[in-house]
């Protein structure tokens, strides 16, 4: 299967064409945003399935019938796939959306909005590993080779929505002021709670700590692996051979270290640093 069966190129990114198509992105940059739409933006496999998962029930007061019964997909949908015009205009506001795309291709009236976003960023170490285990199991990507030549291919671009640090750098802009909200996966996972009260202040909204303790409860990681509405079971195994790998694989940070030879270590830090050079963006990994 040639690359452009595979991937639409869109402002220079591949998208994969299994949930992207010349019609959904055209509803992508048409879309109305809403001043009350909370955006979930994420570089590929930096945590979309647990935002999805979590954000809902914040929006709604702590109400988890949605993560148990409506698939991530539908309930939180991307803005760019397929499934968003099938599905966001029947969804209640306040919506939660999510997206992997940068930040200067968001539709013209998101930047007239006052919707808010949380932009989660992860290791791109962790993410390089997740995104290679993805590849294997995913039947409408390419085989990804060996995992030198994979990362090869994500330092320079060469996979889906292209680079992570351009993506990490497009949303650190100052014009969206205080509709953004940084968080990480790292601190997600060392304390969920925290990073939850952190997003209910930024979303002016308050849960009961009995609310809250049912979505952090929920929100872990093997409830999530064991929720088909959200561990992509659903999908036929034509598109993902979950035996190759699960979606949800370990839900860990520090994963790459299993992974990564010294050689390899040296030279990724060496081209991330080289690219994020003079953007002042600092991250709890980097001093690792």
């Amino acid at each position: 299967m040639a690359d452009s069966d595979r991937y639409l190129v869109y402002h220079g990114l591949l998208l994969p064409k299994v949930v992207h198509s010349e019609e959904s992105l055209e509803y992508f940059q048409n879309f109305q945003v809403k001043d009350d739409d909370v955006f979930a933006v994420t570089y590929p496999k930096s945590g979309t399935t647990w935002i999805q998962e979590i954000l809902p029930p914040l929006l709604n007061g702590g109400d988890l019938t949605s993560v148990e019964t409506i698939p991530n997909w539908d309930r939180a949908p991307w803005l760019e796939e397929t499934r968003a015009p099938v599905v966001l205009d029947k969804l209640p506001s306040p919506r939660a959306i999510v997206s992997h795309m940068p930040y200067h291709l968001m539709p013209s009236s998101f930047f007239k909005s006052k919707a808010k976003v949380i932009y989660v960023a992860r290791n791109p170490k962790d993410v390089l590993v997740s995104l290679y285990h993805f590849h294997k199991m995913a039947k409408f990507l390419e085989d990804p080779g060996t995992f030198e030549e994979f990362s090869d291919k994500f330092l320079s671009g060469k996979v889906m929505f292209g680079k992570w640090t351009d993506h990490v750098k497009s949303w650190r802009n100052r014009e969206l002021g205080d509709r953004i909200l940084y968080i990480t996966y790292e601190e997600m996972f060392q304390d969920l709670r925290e990073v939850l009260g952190r997003i209910l202040t930024f979303l002016g909204r308050e849960l009961s700590a009995e609310a809250l303790d049912r979505v952090v409860n929920h929100g872990t990681f093997q409830n999530m692996k064991r929720n088909k509405m959200s561990n992509y079971s659903l999908v036929p195994e034509t598109v993902m051979d979950s035996k190759k790998s699960p979606f949800l694989r370990k839900g860990i940070a520090g994963d790459w270290k299993n992974h990564f030879s010294p050689e390899l270590d040296a030279k990724f830090t060496a081209v991330i640093q080289e690219d994020m050079k003079g953007s002042n963006i600092r991250f709890p990994w980097d001093e690792e």
